[in-house]
């Protein structure tokens, strides 16, 4: 059906379905940019597959390999064969290397991007190696071993403007979602205190006395990084480094970065103002056994100060009045205390306001933060040329500075005053002596 034509059209205005059709196919071919032309690794077209390096790819290595399965997996690194051989087989063609640095020196100029999933004692070099040489990072919780690595990170993702994501993968997970909504709202009004909790235990234990032989298959001194020399122990690996202090975080550097996640979205939190641990008995070898760490947060604009408080291991928060008799709290989860009622947020369960009697009639917000896209998609796509990913290191730098902070306060267990900012403990100048660590000879940021 010919169209009316509109006031001031003239006939070489207007164009037929055939003028659309050829144009379009004009545009599309130079839309459809190879990446040589494009300036390399960096610069890659939307419609292209990014070139993927993978560095730790057993464990949750291997889960996030399998998130990237819908780009190019060119090369993947892992200090132990053995562990990582099932993602190898499942990636004949990737390149294999044992040495991150000596894998980024050679497939460099091919990558777009790089994803980290080793013991948090490799995170910020193997991190950083990729980022200087502007590589788009995807690097697991917590990003860093300490704080200083955090910080540097965050800064160098900027500088190097690359895209970043942190493995906190609910991050994107409906449930979170509206964790944020329903405070956001103001449904609950004012948030002033906040409980978050694991039941895991991360902490316990001394150092193996007796030595054991490398297995063939580990290189155990890159294994170690920029970590003192000790001997092998099968103690230490696959999963128990989280434990000691010198390969883990904790509890907290497992677990808290998940929980504490939609605390930091739904209340828009950045530094805190200070922090104070009660944690078990512990030594200098492994983390507590159980831990409380509080928080104490300034106002944000309109919204009061905030205090947050962490229990792990076999510590509850107090069961809130609210709380129907007979009732347990989860295992793991938040509990948000507003002025007009309270939210228990299970992890990665539904929110539910306390008691369960006030949801009848309830109305959720409409969503307004998103739905349709995980949170590896996110990365991949903002490393296309799409939006910043919401678990960039802007918004999890500063989120796992906090964590890693509540380490800090039980090395030292007294109540720390914190310029974030300058990165610096102002009441407690010996405290920041754990904000950053000394590296093995050969190891450096």
């Amino acid at each position: 059906m010919r169209m009316k034509k509109e006031q001031g059209e003239t006939r070489n205005s207007r164009m037929s379905r055939r003028d659309f059709m050829g144009v379009a196919a004009a545009t599309a071919a130079f839309t459809v940019v190879p990446r040589h032309v494009l300036g390399g690794s960096g610069h890659t077209a939307p419609s292209e597959k990014l070139n993927v390096a993978c560095i730790g790819i057993g464990g949750m290595g291997a889960s996030d390999v399998g998130k990237m399965s819908t780009e190019n997996i060119i090369a993947l690194c892992d200090v132990d064969w053995k562990h990582a051989a099932g993602t190898f087989e499942k990636h004949p063609k990737a390149k294999k290397y044992r040495d991150f640095r000596k894998m980024l020196d050679k497939e460099g100029d091919n990558l777009d991007a790089v994803t980290v999933s080793t013991p948090d004692n490799i995170h910020a070099v193997a991190a950083m190696a990729a980022i200087k040489r502007g590589k788009h990072v995807y690097c697991q919780k917590p990003l860093a071993h300490d704080i200083y690595e955090v910080r540097r990170l965050t800064e160098a993702a900027r500088e190097h403007k690359v895209m970043t994501q942190m493995g906190i993968q609910i991050h994107a997970e409906p449930a979170v979602k509206r964790v944020a909504e329903i405070i956001k709202s103001g449904l609950i009004g004012k948030v002033r205190k906040v409980d978050i909790w694991s039941g895991k235990n991360w902490g316990g234990g001394t150092r193996p006395t007796e030595s054991m032989p490398v297995p063939e298959t580990l290189d155990w001194d890159l294994w170690l990084g920029p970590a003192p020399w000790r001997p092998y122990h099968s103690t230490y690996l696959p999963g128990a480094w989280r434990r000691w202090w010198d390969f883990g975080t904790g509890t907290l550097g497992d677990m808290g970065c998940h929980i504490i996640d939609p605390v930091f979205w739904a209340l828009d939190l950045g530094y805190p103002i200070s922090v104070e641990a009660k944690p078990n008995k512990f030594n200098d070898e492994t983390y507590p056994t159980a831990t409380t760490v509080r928080w104490e947060f300034p106002a944000r604009g309109d919204l009061p100060p905030v205090t947050v408080t962490w229990n792990d291991g076999d510590r509850r928060p107090p069961l809130p009045g609210e709380l129907e008799p007979g009732r347990k709290l989860p295992d793991q989860g938040g509990l948000y205390y507003g002025e007009k009622g309270t939210l228990l947020a299970p992890h990665m369960g539904n929110p539910r306001l306390i008691p369960e009697a006030k949801m009848k009639g309830f109305k959720m917000p409409e969503p307004f933060l998103g739905r349709g896209i995980n949170h590896y998609q996110e990365w991949i796509n903002a490393c296309k040329g799409g939006p910043k990913p919401s678990a960039n290191f802007d918004y999890s730098g500063p989120l796992s500075e906090t964590i890693l902070f509540g380490n800090v306060a039980a090395l030292t267990g007294e109540k720390l005053f914190w310029d974030g900012p300058n990165l610096k403990v102002t009441n407690l100048p010996d405290a920041n002596k754990h904000l950053r660590r000394e590296y093995r000879k050969g190891w450096s940021l």
